[in-house]
C-alpha cells in the first residue's frame, strides 16, 4: 500500500477507533428498537445513525442498521456476548462490526482495467477504505499498474482444461486472508465449489441492466435491439449466473446515433461507478441480504 493510502488510513483509524455498526434481521414485533437502544444506552453508547425497514409491521420481516460510538469500545470484551440475550429474545440474525477493523478485499480482474482503476483510485483518495492484500488476474496485463500501488499481483492463467487447478490456486491464496472478493470485470464464471467457499462475499459487476442481456456480448445485443437505455448492475454472486441479490444499478440514455463502441464506452463509465458504490456500501456494512434481495441503508 502506497504512502497516500497509508496516510489516509491513519486518519481513518483516528476518526473511527470508537465506532461500530450493528445489523439486525428478524420478524417484526414490538420492542425491538427499544431493546436495542437500551442495550446501547447502558453501555454509554451514542447512536449516530439508525435506519430500519419492515416489509410489513404486522409480522413482516424487520431490518435495522445502527451506527454508534462507545468510548474505548475495544475494551468492552463482552459487547457481542451480552447482545445474545436480546438476539435470542427476538430470534435475530445479527452482527456487530468495528469500523477500524478494515475489511480485506481481493480484486479479480481480466483484461479490461476501468473497474480496477476506479477501485484503486477510490482507495487512494479515501473514498473507499479497506485493505487490499492481493489482485488476481487470468492475464498479466495489469501487473505494473497494481504493483505501483504496492499491492501484490498474482497472474493465474485459466483455460477450460486448467480451470479446476487455477481455482484451487486462487482459493489457497485467499484462504483466511480476505473478507470480500470483488470481480472487477473478471471474465470467468466461478464454479459452485469456489462460490461455496465465500457465500455472500463475492461482488460482481454485470455489463448490462439485469435481467436484460444476460451472458455474452450484451452491448452488441443491445445495439441490435435498438435500446434507448443501457446500464450496469452490481450483485452478489450465487451459483445462478448473474441472478444473485442486486446491490446497485444505474442507467444512461442512448439513441440511434450511438454505435456499439459508444455503448461500450458509456457502459464502462456506468460499470465502474456502480461497482464502486456497491463495494463501498459493503465495506460500510450497509447491506442486508434476504431472499435473493438486498436492503441497502
Amino acid at each position: 500500500m502506497n504512502a497516500k493510502m497509508n496516510h489516509r488510513l491513519q486518519a481513518y483509524f483516528e476518526r473511527n477507533q470508537n465506532h461500530a455498526r450493528l445489523l439486525i434481521t428478524c420478524l417484526d414485533q414490538p420492542g425491538i428498537v427499544a431493546a436495542v437502544s437500551k442495550f446501547l444506552f447502558d453501555r454509554h453508547a451514542n447512536i449516530v445513525q439508525s435506519d430500519q425497514y419492515s416489509t410489513d409491521p404486522e409480522g413482516g420481516q424487520f431490518f435495522m442498521r445502527v451506527a454508534f460510538d462507545v468510548p474505548d469500545i475495544k475494551h468492552d470484551e463482552n459487547l457481542r456476548e451480552d447482545f445474545k440475550t436480546i438476539s435470542e429474545k427476538f430470534d435475530m440474525d445479527w452482527r456487530i462490526s468495528f469500523a477500524d477493523e478494515l475489511k480485506r478485499v481481493a480484486i479479480f480482474v481480466s483484461q479490461q482495467e476501468h473497474c480496477l482503476l476506479e477501485l484503486l483510485w477510490q482507495l487512494q483518495s479515501g473514498d473507499l477504505t479497506a485493505e487490499v492484500p492481493m489482485v488476481i488476474s487470468n492475464h498479466p496485463d495489469h501487473r505494473e499498474l497494481v504493483e505501483s500501488f504496492n499491492i501484490p499481483f498474482y497472474h493465474i492463467p485459466v483455460t477450460k482444461d486448467t480451470k479446476k487447478e487455477a481455482e484451487a490456486e486462487q482459493l489457497a491464496l485467499l484462504k483466511d486472508k480476505v473478507d470480500v472478493i470483488v470481480l472487477a470485470r473478471y471474465m470467468q464464471i466461478l464454479s459452485p465449489e469456489f462460490v461455496s467457499q465465500h457465500p455472500g462475499k463475492i461482488i460482481n459487476i454485470h455489463h448490462s441492466f439485469l435481467p436484460a442481456f444476460v451472458g455474452a456480448k450484451p452491448y452488441e445485443r443491445a445495439y441490435e435491439r435498438g435500446v434507448k437505455l443501457i446500464g450496469a448492475t452490481s450483485h452478489y454472486v450465487t451459483n445462478d449466473l448473474d441472478e444473485g441479490p442486486i446491490i446497485e444499478q444505474d442507467i444512461h440514455r442512448v439513441n440511434h446515433h450511438h454505435r456499439v463502441d459508444d455503448l461500450k464506452r458509456i457502459g464502462g463509465q456506468i460499470e465502474r461507478s456502480v461497482l464502486a458504490r456497491a463495494v463501498g456500501w459493503h465495506l460500510e456494512d450497509r447491506i442486508i441480504s434476504h431472499n435473493n434481495k438486498t436492503v441497502v441503508f
